[in-house]
Order: structure tokens, then C-alpha cells, then sequence
């Protein structure tokens, strides 16, 4: 899935670890990730918390989107900073789940996340290069 979601790669997110319910991902502040006070723009922590969120809850296996999200902004970060968001589950039951994601620059907190998933589907959508008809699935997030 991570592969596929060229908004995340292109802003520079990597991922440093995943596991079944789980992972740990990298970003680094940018000049263009920086809003007029001199801060990075929420929406950019936002974007790198959901995106570890989106590869934790996709572990599982089957197609599993946003069903809602929540941040919590702690503490500013800035042009230069390193920041790792680490997703873990907190519960599935049925078709839905609840991730925590945290924010962090070294051992400071920036933002906490949390996350709803919802179950759609047993397999991944073609990726936008596929030209084969039909679904594929994949063993990564």
C-alpha cells in the first residue's frame, strides 16, 4: 500500500518498521512544510500520523480505510526536524479498530492521533501503473 501512496513519498515519509498492527515511520520538515508563524503546518503532522496509521491498520492484510481521526498538537515542530510517528493498535473488533499514533522529534512529543479503520474489502485496489483488469493483492503495507 505505501508503495502506492505517491502524496506520502513524494513529502519524503519512509518507513522505518512495520509489523502485524503496528509501525514506525520518518518525515523531515521541510522548508514547504512550514506555515506563516515559522511552524510546520498541522496538516503535514496530520498527514505523516494518518500515514502510519493507514500502514498499521492495513497489516491485517485486507483494504482497511479512515473511518475518523483525531489530533491533539503538543508542541511545535520546525524546518529541520526529524520526526517519527509510531502506530499501535489499540483494538479490533468486527470490521472496525482503534490506533494510537505518536509524534515524536527525538524523545519530545509533538502531536498524538488517534484513529478509527474500517474493514472495505479482502483485497488491494490495482495500483494507478497496473493496466491489468481485476484486483492484486500485497504482502506489504
Amino acid at each position: 500500500m505505501f508503495e502506492a501512496d505517491e502524496a506520502s513519498r513524494r513529502l519524503g515519509i519512509e518507513v522505518v518498521e512495520y509489523g502485524e498492527g503496528s509501525a514506525v515511520l520518518r518525515m523531515t520538515v521541510t522548508a514547504s512544510m512550514v506555515n506563516g508563524h515559522g511552524i510546520a503546518h498541522g496538516g503535514y503532522l496530520f498527514l505523516l500520523a494518518d500515514t502510519a496509521f493507514a500502514c498499521a491498520c492495513n497489516s491485517h492484510g485486507p483494504v482497511t480505510v479512515a473511518a475518523g481521526a483525531g489530533i491533539d498538537f503538543v508542541a511545535p515542530a520546525h524546518e529541520g526536524d526529524v520526526l517519527v510517528a509510531t502506530a499501535r493498535e489499540r483494538t479490533r473488533y468486527g470490521r472496525s479498530g482503534l490506533y494510537d499514533v505518536s509524534v515524536l522529534r527525538g524523545e519530545e512529543m509533538i502531536a498524538e492521533f488517534r484513529g478509527r479503520s474500517r474493514t472495505v474489502g479482502s483485497t488491494r485496489a490495482p495500483a494507478p501503473q497496473d493496466t491489468g483488469a481485476g484486483v492484486r493483492t500485497e504482502e506489504a503495507p
